[in-house]
């Protein structure tokens, strides 16, 4: 069994037991496969892969009232999955690529797959739910619709987006992976949700004192090593009112603000400075060259070498 948690653990992260994480499971069809899969008091992202199935179905158990999320990347035969919830086997058919399974942990959630397959797995906390359901005005959730090879093209989008991610060495920082969980749980809220009535809600952004200190705990950790709840508390917002509070003020979300101003600030170090470009990197909050070259194509159109040669150019005397 070959175990990837993003994949070299990053333990500033885990030095809370509540920070979200990623894994890159990959059987070999040879090791042992427990019949316990048993995920963490937190949000997680799993991605597991096996080329020969599971020799017996496995039960997926939460510490915490959670919500388990499964999406298939490939195609499975009717013949060769089964799932069960509180006992009771769920009559399927064909696993269709991306299809999804929203199954709350308390019914103890039972699978099996007789041939290769590929799945993403979340595991999403009621709390967080309850936090976003009370920013919704929906109030607490007590029930979650049972869905089984759903065809919900939201979250298979979403993990069409994060598949890059899993398993790369410039791993999610958990202020990205806070911000993902939101969007995933305001979806799951609203789609599988028993909701009551909806009360109105304040549509307004920060307080400027609110904004300052935002500004402030980003900049101090460029890294993204803070938590959204962190960030949230200091301005005396709960997570998900923050979160949507932040994207009015700024337009952007917490993870994107962020990734914006390290790229300001590499350009403003490859401007000013002759530092080497993975010195620059490491010093703009990135993990290694790859990631930072990446982002900074995406944000900016060019690599980090050419725009500082142009730079460069254009600001030769005459």
């Amino acid at each position: 069994m070959h175990k990837n948690t993003s994949p070299n653990a990053d333990k500033s992260q885990q030095t809370s037991p509540e920070a979200p994480f990623t894994t890159f499971i990959q059987l070999d069809g040879k090791s042992p496969v427990p019949s316990q899969f048993r995920t963490p008091a937190t949000f997680t992202i799993t991605r597991l892969q096996s080329p020969a199935g599971l020799p017996d179905r496995i039960t997926k158990i939460s510490p915490i009232p959670a919500l388990l999320v499964s999406i298939s990347l490939k195609s499975l035969p009717s013949s060769s999955y089964q799932v069960w919830t509180a006992d009771k086997l769920i009559v399927t058919s064909v696993v269709h690529p991306f299809r999804s399974n929203i199954i709350d942990f308390d019914s103890q959630p039972r699978c099996w797959a007789g041939s290769a397959f590929d799945y993403v797995h979340y595991s999403v906390p009621r709390n967080g739910l309850d936090d976003i359901a009370e920013d919704l005005g929906f109030g607490r959730v007590s029930e979650y619709r049972l869905a089984v090879l759903e065809d919900d093209l939201v979250v298979a989008q979403i993990t069409k987006s994060i598949l890059p991610f899993l398993g790369r060495s410039d791993r999610l920082s958990v202020l990205a992976l806070d911000q993902f969980s939101l969007v995933l749980g305001a979806h799951l809220l609203q789609r599988y949700g028993v909701l009551q009535k909806k009360v109105r809600r304040s549509k307004g952004g920060l307080a400027p004192w609110q904004k300052r200190r935002a500004s402030e705990l980003l900049h101090e950790n460029m890294h993204g090593r803070i938590r959204l709840s962190d960030i949230a508390r200091e301005c005396g917002l709960s997570v998900s009112h923050f979160a949507r509070s932040f994207k009015t003020s700024f337009g952007t979300s917490t993870h994107q603000w962020l990734m914006q101003h390290r790229i300001d600030h590499a350009k403003q170090l490859m401007s000013q400075t002759s530092m080497s470009l993975i010195d620059i990197a490491i010093q703009s909050g990135f993990n290694d060259q790859a990631g930072f070259t990446r982002t900074f194509h995406q944000l900016v159109g060019v690599s980090p070498g050419r725009w500082r040669r142009h730079y460069i150019t254009r600001h030769l005397p005459a």
